[in-house]
């Protein structure tokens, strides 16, 4: 009964060194967003139209591996004014997000002629939960 106790603290103390060891090693993690800001809606038709091709996107954005963290008409403005929506995705690497965002034209185009807005990426570093300035 005492080596079955002896074992499994010895494998309960080698996992939780591995773990301590595998998070302490582990290289900076770079993410890349897609960020979406819809400053003004000019066809309020064309722009229910773009709503419903939602699901689109988000096949789209999976194929990539890519993860819709916000999608939004609720936004708060803290300083200056906020945008009447906004979208964020986020990617693993540039290639993926600059793959979907090819692979999506056809919403593009729908979203420049229904309302003002701009696209662009945000690549990010952390490491251990903490933002770096740069990787």
């Amino acid at each position: 009964m005492k080596i079955r106790c002896a074992i499994t603290l010895a494998v309960a103390i080698g996992l939780g060194l591995t773990v301590i060891a595998t998070y302490g090693l582990a290289a900076p993690a770079r993410k890349v967003y897609i960020v979406i800001e819809l400053n003004e809606i000019t066809d309020a038709g064309q722009y229910e139209a773009l709503k419903k091709m939602g699901a689109r996107a988000t096949v789209e954005a999976q194929f990539e591996d890519g993860r819709y963290l916000a999608r939004t008409e609720n936004v708060t403005p803290l300083d200056g004014t906020a945008p009447k929506a906004i979208v964020v995705v986020a990617f693993d690497n540039e290639a993926k997000a600059k793959a979907f965002y090819d692979s999506s034209k056809e919403i593009t185009a729908m979203r420049m002629k229904a309302t003002k807005s701009r696209a662009f990426i945000v690549d990010v570093c952390t490491e251990g939960g903490k933002l770096l300035p740069d990787c």
